[in-house]
């Protein structure tokens, strides 16, 4: 089997420790890895190496390559996936994902997550698993050595790692590698590195993740984006979020408008408070949603967030002047103020706007944006 390694000296912990990693919070034992990637293009290098793996994967076979086991949450219960579950109507469907029907079971969601994404639609020419083990082969070579750099769009991004051990580190970078070169319009998308990785957690092999992604991102379902592709659109949607908090969670708002000198600024990190900023399993059950309901669950869900930040705080109010810190630092806790279930719980009581409606507010936040010559994400 190929394995992409770094042209960095070997670190015992493998690919991943040699790569810059975010120094995790005090107590944080979420298993959640982090690295920001800046200015200077990271080069990998492809070598031929065989693969050996002590991992029982008998509970979740397909998945096991990619997952450092020890990381993985422990299932606190043993459910079974109704074997007809895609079968459901709509509403039905919603309910269990939400629910979080296979929320304890890796097997599920490797099961389940292709073929909800199969359901997605998308572009006629979409680039597919053979598509991707075509290019993959081409530009990774077979016997030889290639040396290629990450894409430009992930320039300054977070690029989380979960429960990924250092294969699946390496396979993580050759797919979005893969995404650049087939999708050369992407040039900014904070998102894509993240949704790929907790994918990546569930997928058979990099070929099946990478199909997965490409649906998510040629999505072409009228009002129900997944993924932004560019810095305009990303920006948009900081603003779109910034109107749904002043609307549906006033007193955080104003909480935030009287610590903050620019409040857009911290409205611009809303998507971070998801992911990478939320542990892997409050991740995963919201890409459980996700998957079937597009991107208006993440307002749902970051709205949610902001409600249980204000609620939290003590009588005295905020403990710093920096809101921002103390937002990521409350969200990478999140486990101590509210279990999973009831987080989602009160994000779907939000009697939010329709996805056309949200879609006509971009819209909107997109013309301003235009108007005002931002439009693009300014290169160092």
């Amino acid at each position: 089997m190929l394995q992409v390694g770094l042209s960095l000296p070997r670190s015992p912990g493998g690919a991943a420790a040699a790569f810059p990693m975010a120094e995790p919070a005090a107590g944080d034992d979420t298993g959640t890895g982090q690295e920001v990637l800046g200015s200077s293009p990271v080069t990998i290098v492809v070598t031929s190496e065989a693969d050996t793996w002590d991992i029982d994967t008998s509970s979740c076979l397909g998945c096991g390559q990619f997952v450092d086991w020890d990381k993985m949450p422990e299932l606190q219960q043993a459910a079974q996936v109704p074997r007809d579950v895609l079968e459901r109507p709509p509403k039905e469907l919603k309910r269990l994902a939400r629910e979080g029907c296979w929320g304890w079971s890796p097997a599920g969601r490797a099961r389940l997550y292709p073929r909800l994404i199969q359901r997605v639609s998308c572009r006629l020419v979409t680039p597919d698993a053979l598509v991707y083990r075509d290019v993959a082969a081409r530009l990774f070579g077979k016997p030889s050595v290639s040396c290629h750099p990450l894409p430009e769009f992930l320039e300054g991004c977070p690029m989380p790692t979960y429960c990924l051990n250092p294969h699946g580190v390496t396979a993580l970078k050759k797919i979005l590698i893969c995404v650049g070169a087939l999708f050369p319009d992407i040039t900014h998308s904070p998102l894509l590195p993240a949704l790929a990785a907790l994918l990546l957690h569930y997928s058979e092999d990099e070929a099946q993740c990478f199909e997965s992604v490409s649906r998510l991102i040629a999505s072409n379902a009228p009002h129900a984006g997944y993924i932004d592709q560019s810095f305009l659109a990303h920006q948009a949607s900081c603003m779109t979020f910034g109107d749904l908090a002043n609307k549906h969670c006033p007193a955080a708002h104003k909480l935030i408008a009287s610590a903050a000198d620019n409040v857009l600024e911290v409205y611009s990190e809303w998507l971070s408070w998801l992911f990478p900023g939320l542990p892997f399993g409050y991740a995963v059950r919201v890409l459980d949603v996700f998957l079937l309901e597009g991107q208006k669950v993440l307002y749902r869900i970051a709205l949610a967030l902001l409600k249980q930040f204000r609620l939290s705080l003590a009588p005295a109010g905020l403990q710093g002047s920096d809101i921002k810190a103390e937002l990521q630092d409350f969200v990478r806790n999140i486990a101590q103020h509210v279990t999973v279930d009831k987080l989602l719980e009160r994000a779907f009581g939000i009697r939010l706007f329709s996805r056309k409606e949200i879609w006509l507010l971009q819209m909107a936040n997109r013309k301003a944006l235009m108007e005002r010559g931002i439009t693009v994400v300014q290169r160092r």
